[in-house]
């Protein structure tokens, strides 16, 4: 395959369409150079799909649609949630008269035999484990895995199918050993944006009610009479009403399928107690992958999204295992056979507690492992395989979260700040000194920072605390800031002095709001300045542009008052 770096180097007359139109006069940027199709069956692959196809930059002179591949019992909403992307969505029958450079799946299915343009696929859950007879028309074949949806007429359909983990391919030798050389390990994109979201995990507690030290229980349940809901319907109800209110939030995962083959109507009706006591709904199209960065334990199944839970080192119960509709010699019913039990007619307050006592991550590590495969570099893998059709590369960050700060003391004694983002490989050279929330993922930039903030006021470590465990683990900082409120921040210094900032108000006028990060570049800006002095006692002007705002700060009461 070839490397990223040589793709970027190829001209533009490599892409492989021809025949495209000139520039136009209506046109705000060039005309592109390729154009890839996303492919759905279900509302759980159209997610999947659209999310790898993020992977794909327009900037890069690709232009992306999409379209349902017609059949499946789960297509309810599909064309609604398309449309409603604002995204070009193409009816089946026009995307198979045109020609494509690239067709991505996330499902596979025969009649995509029909599409013109080479089919990547790729799994929409964690890996192939579900075994579904009338999809494969094998008893023992894991949906994905099967002949009879690969081959048509002895050829292979796919051009590409990506796998999770080299295992996967040692079943699908078994299964289909013609499509074994175009199996591509290309790890799990899901999960390596689960990952990397942790560092939002502050955020989305506070969204979901943990808080105040609340702790966080998500209940996963996947499709069929087999899973969570199919065996134990009223456990979420039962749940949001054994735990003490204010002290447990509980949230619910339902798989797409159940959405789409009951109604949201109908599941909202369904959950209608168990929401008038409090649960909280996590919709289908989007949201899961939070619940699992935010929460603290998962009552599950075998569906994906409570294996990427215990993934994720959370503490597991199963109330469903799935052993009779799983691929034996699959990662997920290795899941299934050893991860944690819950007793849905027991004590579930007892139960929780307790497996959190004798929670142990690497106890599950082996399967994890065996199921996920190169999880840190799974996007770029990804990304690589869908231009080696096409060319180039990159992912823009979904929000800043990293600055190029400079700035100086005006005529008037403020402190004027000006922040410039950071992107990864368009910055070369650094203007002044890095400012970085702690949401920020890059592996380079926290460490090279001059101020830290935590911009989430609800979060699950105090302040204090995470202010002296930040100092210890970051050597290079000069400031450290916690946000208290919409108002206030805690402010640590280099050499451990602690004072807590307050924008200051006019009489009769609101408090103005006070931003983390721009606190601490202004504080960082201050101290380093040789010619002003170090002290904050009478506090300081921020400005930015024609915009400033007065903050004081105020030094810890002496101990014992």
């Amino acid at each position: 395959m070839s490397s990223v770096s040589s793709l970027l180097s190829r001209p533009a007359t490599w892409f492989r369409r021809a025949g495209r139109p000139g520039p136009s006069r209506w046109n705000t940027w060039e005309p592109p150079r390729a154009d890839v199709l996303g492919v759905a069956r279900t509302l759980t692959s159209a997610t999947r799909v659209v999310d790898v196809m993020h992977l794909l930059r327009s900037e890069d002179g690709i232009e992306k649609y999409y379209t349902v591949n017609p059949g499946s019992a789960f297509a309810d909403g599909l064309d609604s949630y398309l449309s409603g992307l604002g995204i070009n969505v193409l009816s089946w029958e026009e995307a198979t008269r045109r020609s494509f450079d690239l067709a991505v799946s996330c499902s596979v299915h025969p009649t995509m035999r029909r599409l013109r343009a080479p089919l990547m696929v790729l799994p929409h859950g964690a890996g192939y484990n579900r075994l579904v007879t009338e999809s494969t028309g094998e008893a023992g074949v894991p949906a994905g895995l099967s002949r009879r949806e690969l081959m048509w007429r002895g050829k292979v359909v796919p051009k590409a199918i990506g796998v999770s983990h080299r295992e996967q391919i040692d079943r699908l030798a078994e299964s289909c050993p013609e499509a074994v050389p175009y199996a591509v390990p290309v790890g799990d994109w899901c999960f390596q944006r689960i990952t990397a979201s942790m560092a939002h995990r502050d955020r989305y507690r506070s969204r979901l009610g943990a808080v105040d030290g609340r702790r966080l229980v998500v209940v996963h349940s996947t499709w069929s009479e087999h899973s969570l809901l199919g065996r134990h319907p009223e456990l979420p109800l039962r749940l949001v009403t054994s735990l003490p209110a204010d002290e447990f939030a509980v949230a619910a995962v339902l798989h797409p399928n159940v959405w789409a083959r009951h109604t949201p109507a109908g599941v909202l009706e369904r959950l209608g107690a168990a929401m008038d006591a409090g649960l909280m709904i996590i919709p289908p199209q989007e949201g899961w992958r939070a619940a699992v960065v935010a929460g603290d334990w998962v009552v599950g199944d075998h569906g994906s999204t409570s294996f990427y839970s215990a993934a994720a080192d959370r503490v597991t119960l199963l109330a469903a295992t799935g052993l009779d509709e799983l691929d034996p010699l699959s990662p997920a019913a290795a899941f299934g056979r050893g991860a944690p039990r819950l007793d849905p007619e027991g004590d579930l307050l007892a139960q929780l507690l307790d497996a959190a006592g004798r929670h142990d991550p690497a106890a599950l590590r082996p399967v994890v492992d065996g199921q996920l495969g190169s999880v840190d570099t799974s996007g770029e893998v990804t990304r690589a395989r869908m231009y080696a059709f096409l060319a180039g590369r990159g992912v823009r960050p979904p929000s800043v979260t990293a600055y190029d700060v400079t700035g100086a003391h005006d005529v008037r004694g403020a402190v004027e700040v000006r922040r410039r983002p950071l992107v990864a490989g368009h910055h070369t050279r650094a203007l002044g000194f890095y400012a970085v929330t702690t949401e920020e993922t890059h592996p380079h930039w926290p460490h090279a920072a001059e101020v830290l903030a935590r911009t989430v006021a609800d979060a699950e470590v105090a302040a204090l605390d995470w202010i002296a465990d930040a100092a210890s683990r970051y050597e290079n900082l000069n400031v450290l800031v916690a946000r208290l409120d919409e108002t206030r921040c805690l402010v640590r210094l280099r050499g451990g002095r602690q004072l807590e900032a307050r924008t200051e108000r006019a009489w009769g006028a609101r408090r103005p709001p006070l931003d983390p990060v721009l606190l601490g570049s202004a504080v960082n800006i201050r101290l380093t300045d040789p010619e002003r002095s170090a002290d904050l006692a009478d506090g300081l002007t921020l400005r930015t542009g024609e915009w400033s705002v007065r903050v004081a700060f105020t030094p810890p009461a002496p101990s014992g008052r």
